[in-house]
């Protein structure tokens, strides 16, 4: 599944849209290298967004097979690495 799509997908992002422009702005870094927004994800890959005061890194645990998840099944997806 591509970046974009996965961040949308499993509630990191609100929206697609959303997930796009912090790719285009390099915020979004896949196992510590910046990535484009057609990059696929692969279980066990980590995620990190660059927010201006804070990071936030999740470890892929699960690919989705659906384009949207409820939010409370995020975990099921990712976990946050502190």
């Amino acid at each position: 599944m591509r970046i974009d799509k996965f961040l949308n997908s499993v509630n990191l992002t609100k929206r697609r849209s959303i997930a796009e422009d912090m790719l285009a702005n390099k915020v979004v870094f896949l196992n510590d290298i910046a990535v484009k927004k057609a990059k696929e994800v692969k279980i066990g890959d980590t995620i990190k967004l660059q927010y201006l005061e804070y990071d936030e890194v999740y470890k892929i645990l699960q690919i989705p097979k659906t384009k949207s998840t409820p939010k409370s099944a995020q975990g099921e997806y990712v976990c946050q690495i502190k």
